[in-house]
């Protein structure tokens, strides 16, 4: 969970009920897929390898098990990346943001169900458009009940979790620490559920903020949140689900009108506010108080941003000088933001000619190498700048000295070591995970991403489109050069039809395409169709000829989904 700057009144504890004991959570398999026991506690006085804000942060991460928050209000912490709220209503309890992977979602649920009964899960609803918002849904129900998200979940979903697949699990792994061992020196707090990842689409979405929905017998007051994300008022109850993260992308102004608006729908209303990665804030005064700063840093650090940028300043630059005003000091957020509200208005260049086209990082690191005498002595200016405390140009010296020769381990050791420091003394989680994992990989190689397995039917809760543009971005452009071939795709359950030309390397997707000539006609469901795109097959294939066409499509693209097989009948 995120820092928030502030001390709960009623204690860190508040509200507990109890723990999952043990803790640890298994896959059908065996494999154990969560072990929230082995994260530790951040007891005592914070050691020197950790920042303090961060330091009780973990303490209170690592508080697993059910907690109140209000009447007939729920949540389940620490039993994944984010927690999972049930809200009771009238027949059983509605599930919001059910964790990141089935079976920690049904953990969840039992050790819920172990204190208020066996209430059946009524709806479900995602405030997020990442994994860790609905991966778990299909661990607390199989379907048949109404799932409510933002109009826009769909797109967010297929963004992280089909197109950017593998490069969001790269960047997961050093963003949640997942290689990292936990400890004062290592991980702070949970990495992240290696469990079974599911989807149940939505069935009700939620298109404006002031709507209204009745769920259970529990009435939900929305707010539509940039980034695909709601934030709900429970107005009978006076508890509010709190706005999330801001986006990396879009117009940063939103962010702050988004929060000016919570102010307006919600500020009074509520006693108790909540959200899936921060912590609880109760009394109605700093709720307010919280997202009027909230409101007033992402608008300070948008307006001083292009003030500096109009006078000239790079983004670095900015990081490097704007100071956000002592009664916001305390709160995340900075760099980030400063760099989402540049790239905004005036995209990635800087105005630099020499950063137009610099050589790539290797063939750089080599020339800087060259320059300054050699691997030798860029470690030993580097030796010089950290033992100075400059760790960041000391960093900076290494990784041209490590690009330029990977089998220099004196740099490599002396990075790792720098990177250590760096991460130790940083207060932002992902940004000491980031340090950590680089000292790691420096000393013990790449650590592979493990983000657990998808369950059977994930890919069809998405649309077709968005099955066919997740194809497209796996095509080896090269290889495809040269290839031309298009394929009708008739979706007997939608009723509709879709056609994909393989055209100068890039894969073009029409749908209700007019009559014309193409190399294979397909009649398939959806499922069927996400089925073969995972690599499971179909019996839609029989002929001689549409399977060497199907063939030449997957022989163009990059790396092919493993195990994938043409199933005849």
């Amino acid at each position: 969970m995120a820092e928030l700057p502030y001390e709960p009144e009623d204690g860190e504890d508040a509200g507990f009920v109890a723990p999952l004991a043990p803790a640890v959570i298994r896959n059908a398999d065996g494999k154990v897929v969560w072990d929230a026991d082995a994260y530790g506690r951040a007891d005592g006085e914070c050691p020197a390898t950790a920042h303090p804000s961060l330091w009780r942060q973990a303490g209170r991460d690592a508080r697993h098990g059910l907690y109140a928050l209000a009447e007939g209000v729920y949540q389940v912490r620490g039993l994944d990346l984010a927690a999972m709220t049930l809200v009771e209503g009238d027949t059983g309890v509605v599930v919001v943001d059910p964790l990141g992977s089935t079976e920690c979602a049904a953990a969840g649920l039992r050790l819920y169900r172990r204190h208020r009964g066996d209430r059946p899960v009524t709806a479900v609803i995602y405030t997020g458009p990442r994994a860790c918002c609905f991966g778990g849904a299909r661990g607390v129900t199989s379907g048949g009940v109404p799932v409510l998200a933002a109009a826009a979940f769909l797109d967010g979903a297929a963004e992280e979790f089909l197109y950017a697949a593998p490069a969001a699990a790269r960047r997961a792994a050093y963003t949640h620490g997942t290689a990292l061992p936990p400890g004062p020196g290592g991980r702070l707090g949970p990495a992240r559920s290696t469990g079974t990842v599911s989807l149940l689409p939505p069935t009700a979405l939620i298109d404006r903020s002031g709507q209204e929905e009745t769920l259970d017998g529990v009435r939900f007051l929305f707010q539509v949140v940039p980034g695909a994300a709601l934030a709900f008022l429970l107005p009978d109850r006076r508890a509010l689900c709190l706005p999330g993260d801001p986006p990396g992308a879009g117009d940063p102004r939103l962010w702050t009108r988004c929060l000016s608006e919570a102010v307006t729908l919600f500020a009074g209303h509520a006693d108790v506010a909540f959200a899936a990665h921060h912590d609880t804030v109760r009394g109605g005064e700093e709720i307010a108080r919280l997202l009027e700063r909230r409101r007033d840093l992402h608008a300070y650090l948008h307006d001083q941003t292009v003030r500096l940028m109009n006078k000239g300043l790079t983004p670095q630059e900015i990081a490097e000088h704007l100071q956000p005003p002592p009664a916001l000091a305390a709160l995340p957020g900075g760099i980030g933001v400063i760099r989402a509200v540049y790239q905004h208005y005036l995209g990635w260049f800087d105005g630099n000619p020499a950063h137009l086209r610099p050589h790539p990082p290797r063939q750089r690191a080599i020339r800087y190498v060259e320059c300054l005498g050699g691997g030798a002595a860029v470690v030993a200016l580097a030796e010089r700048y950290a033992a100075e405390g400059d760790h960041r140009f000391a960093a900076e010296l290494l990784n041209h000295a490590v690009f330029a020769d990977e089998g220099n381990k004196r740099a490599r050791d002396l990075l790792a070591e720098v990177y250590t420091r760096l991460g130790h003394g940083a207060r932002d989680p992902a940004w000491r995970n980031a340090y950590l994992m680089g000292a790691l990989e420096l000393a013990d190689g790449i650590a592979p991403a493990d983000g657990g397995t998808v369950a059977r039917g994930t890919l069809a809760a998405l649309s077709a489109e968005r099955l066919f543009d997740a194809l497209a971005v796996r095509v080896d452009g090269p290889k495809a050069w040269h290839e031309s071939l298009a394929i009708d795709w008739q979706l007997t359950d939608l009723g509709r039809s879709y056609r994909t030309t393989l055209s100068n390397g890039a894969l073009i997707r029409q749908a209700d395409p007019p009559d014309g000539p193409v190399d294979l006609t397909l009649r398939l469901t959806q499922d069927q169709l996400a089925a073969l795109l995972a690599g499971r097959g179909v019996g839609a294939v029989s002929r001689e000829g549409d399977l060497l066409a199907l063939k030449r499509l997957f022989a163009v693209l990059d790396d092919p989904v493993p195990g994938f097989a043409i199933v005849t009948p």
